[in-house]
């Protein structure tokens, strides 16, 4: 299986705003789920879209976290950490979406994998 990108996050403390930003400079569909305190955004047709986290210890301003596609987190986890990576903390299942699990790579920068449900 290939391993493309399929998400990217960017912290934002109104996203509300970003969602207006980059939808009136780059024309990007947004759509808000305030249950889940979260708005999606989509950059173009057949391109990965994203969403906005909220800013916080963990995602701090400026941080970007890409998603990337996996059909089995544990397989691609043991290559992570046999490379040099480190698992961040459990597996998250996502409402209607998959599972999904974060990594440092040996640089500190924070990714994630996700295995989307099965349609």
């Amino acid at each position: 299986m290939s391993h493309p990108i399929v998400h990217v996050e960017l912290s934002a403390n109104n996203h509300e705003e970003a969602a207006k930003f980059y939808g009136n400079v780059f024309g990007w569909e947004t759509q808000s789920f305030p249950e889940m305190n979260y708005t999606t955004f989509m950059s173009g047709e057949g391109v990965p879209g994203g969403g906005f986290n909220n800013v916080s210890d963990e995602n701090p301003a400026g941080r970007i976290v890409i998603y990337i596609n996996t059909d089995d987190i544990e397989a691609s986890m043991k290559k992570i950490e046999a490379n040099g990576g480190q698992r961040v903390g459990p597996n998250i299942d996502i409402p209607d979406v998959g599972t999904m699990a974060m990594f440092k790579d040996p640089t500190g920068n924070c990714v994630s994998l996700l295995k989307p449900i099965e349609m």
